[in-house]
């Protein structure tokens, strides 16, 4: 099977593919309440990777706080 023709070198998109894969893990635990809360939220909303909501909940949460506590001149 040929590849479609969009007009982007093959080796760009290759490494930004690997530029993105998640190589580094890290371990949260969660308690009864706090494990609960995440089910309910999965089964009211359809998320099926409840690693994905995870992970984009805490990256825009450290965005957020690193845009707002940004470091100032004076």
């Amino acid at each position: 099977m040929a590849r479609k023709k969009t007009g982007v070198d093959p080796r760009y998109q290759d490494k930004e593919r690997a530029a993105l894969k998640r190589s580094y893990r890290k371990a949260v635990f969660f308690n009864k309440k706090e494990i609960e809360a995440i089910e309910a939220y999965c089964k009211k909303f359809g998320v099926r990777s409840r690693s994905a909501l995870i992970r984009k909940a805490t990256i825009e949460h450290v965005l957020r706080e690193l845009d707002a506590n940004h470091p100032t001149l004076f």
